[in-house]
């Protein structure tokens, strides 16, 4: 065989990985990008000081491998999630599909299974196939919310390994009610993972399910600080759980798998969060306006407690998408046929957004 005319379908890759598409969002140089729900407020000159001089402290250490188990980070992290946790209750990774996938490498693997309620975050069944897990599917309501009966009535009939809720959930929006994740703990056989990745966003009085860990040693309640800490270039991802909980997952992570320089800078982050998480309350506004302004032009748009909103719906999705980008402006088609998603940026980027809208539609 011509290695020059070797494709991946010659490669003897595993059948469950043939014909599928890696993820990814579109990365294109356009003057406003709303599409991978980052916080548009980079770090201000005073963090980005400290991170230089913190880097610099640990720069001549760096011929010697990091704290394997990142314990300080982990203890900051206990610290700032609060509701009682100890070091020994969090774990970190290079993000949160990491974490998700070390959830996998533990609980799930050949001849097991997870369920997720889609549309949702389409990194899980992804991770969950990398793992040779099988991936089962339920839908959710047509409002994107879920109906706890048909939850707790899928989870008897699957019986799944792992069950995974999204809350605020990812592409919609939607957070769900502490009810039905208990629902869901009462009828799960095995691990329930609730990907809070958005939770900083959620409206006032919205409840975590953190607040359920203490009852319930089955249940993983996973973070990120790619989102409301705008740290997406630091990579650093993190859950809360029972302590058995982590001595599983570190049966399966690689060792070392956090860097120095990466523990460092989630440090820095942390002890700078009323800086970073002082743009949430600025987001949420621009959200909800984003939400009245959609629907005044006559659009569905669904109920977000994230830094998003999915609107539609549209006959040609594609069409509007292509026609915003050609107005320099970059969202996202994700979810279900007829919708898109939009990030919340600045108040600059936004306008940019409704004025490229209307001239689309």
């Amino acid at each position: 065989m011509n290695p020059g005319e070797v494709t991946l379908d010659d490669l003897p890759i595993r059948d469950d990985l043939r014909g599928k598409s890696p993820y990814g969002a579109p990365q294109i140089d356009v003057p406003v990008r709303l599409n991978t729900n980052e916080n548009p407020h980079p770090p201000s000159p005073a963090l980005v000081a400290d991170l230089a001089e913190a880097v610099g402290r640990v720069a001549g250490e760096l011929n010697r491998y990091p704290d394997r188990d990142a314990v300080e980070l982990r203890a900051a992290l206990a610290a700032y999630l609060g509701h009682g946790l100890t070091t020994e209750r969090v774990w970190a990774a290079n993000g949160s599909n990491e974490i998700i996938q070390q959830i996998l490498q533990a609980f799930g693997g050949h001849g097991r299974s997870a369920l997720g309620f889609e549309p949702s975050y389409s990194m899980h069944p992804i991770i969950t196939t990398g793992t040779s897990t099988e991936w089962i599917h339920a839908a959710r309501e047509e409002d994107f919310s879920l109906d706890p009966g048909k939850v707790v009535a899928a989870i008897e009939e699957h019986r799944p390994d792992l069950v995974f809720v999204a809350s605020p959930n990812n592409p919609t929006g939607t957070a769900q009610p502490l009810g039905t994740i208990e629902e869901i703990l009462a009828a799960a056989p095995g691990m329930v993972v609730v990907d809070e990745a958005y939770a900083e966003f959620a409206r006032e009085g919205t409840p975590s399910a953190l607040t359920l860990l203490p009852r319930h040693p089955r249940l993983i309640v996973t973070r990120t600080m790619s989102k409301a800490f705008a740290m997406a270039g630091t990579r650093l991802g993190y859950l809360a759980a029972h302590p058995a909980v982590v001595e599983a997952l570190l049966l399966v992570r690689l060792p070392y798998h956090l860097s120095t320089l990466t523990q460092t800078a989630a440090l820095v982050a942390l002890r700078h969060r009323a800086e970073l998480l002082g743009t949430v309350d600025e987001l949420r506004r621009e959200r909800d306006a984003t939400v009245g302004w959609l629907r005044s032009k006559g659009l569905a748009v669904a109920d977000s407690d994230a830094n998003f909103v999915l609107f539609g719906r549209f006959p040609d999705r594609r069409a509007v998408w292509e026609g915003l980008l050609a107005r320099g402006v970059l969202i996202r088609e994700v979810g279900p046929p007829e919708w898109l998603r939009v990030s919340i940026g600045t108040g600059e980027e936004m306008a940019a957004f409704r004025a490229a809208l209307e001239g689309v539609l």
